[in-house]
């Protein structure tokens, strides 16, 4: 039988495993950080692979990248999603996607660390979400929406801090069109 101090030892040296392992694994210096569980700067959430295969339509929490393909930079971007239904927002940067952020109903995260350029932004909202090997989507209600302005992220020594809504916003002036499942960036 294990003491609690062994047991603490043996379940902090694990954890210790878990960190390295997902630092050598993550190819980007992106941060989530959620207003509910702030994440320390220069951290990446990530979903782990177990995390597929345990529950197939788990719920993600709250600032979860789902997707990273972005480098460094200096902007930032918070998203604040106030419907009933859970998101998922995605940045294209020329053709290839740079990052997918899960953001929660009425939750709000930032997104750090986005390298200059200019962007096309998507998001889909509905429940529940699941995991496959090759990407998440929803299974139940979604819908997916595009910005049709871009956004554009300037280079040091300036850079771009933005605010995305993901619901209608009075005077608001970022206007979407709702597009089919196949044009969501997979």
């Amino acid at each position: 039988m294990t003491t609690p101090t062994t047991r603490s030892a043996a379940r902090t040296g694990v954890l210790a495993a878990l960190v390295l392992a997902v630092g050598l694994l993550a190819t980007a210096p992106v941060s989530a950080q959620s207003s509910a569980a702030p994440a320390p700067p220069g951290t990446v959430r990530l979903v782990p692979a177990a995390a597929s295969t345990a529950s197939a339509t788990s719920r993600p929490p709250n600032g979860t990248i789902l997707y990273a393909g972005i480098r460094g930079g200096l902007g930032r971007l918070t998203i604040k999603n106030g419907p009933s239904q859970d998101g998922v927002v995605t940045l294209v940067r020329g053709r290839s996607k740079a990052i997918s952020v899960y953001v929660r109903a009425r939750s709000s995260t930032t997104v750090r660390n986005i390298k200059d350029g200019t962007y096309t932004i998507y998001y889909t909202t509905g429940s529940p979400f699941s995991f496959s090997v090759s990407r998440g989507r929803f299974t139940r209600g979604a819908t997916y929406w595009r910005f049709n302005n871009r956004a554009l992220f300037v280079p040091p020594p300036q850079y771009t801090v933005a605010t995305l809504t993901l619901y209608a916003v009075s005077r608001g002036n970022a206007p979407t069109t709702q597009i089919p499942p196949g044009d969501y960036p997979a």
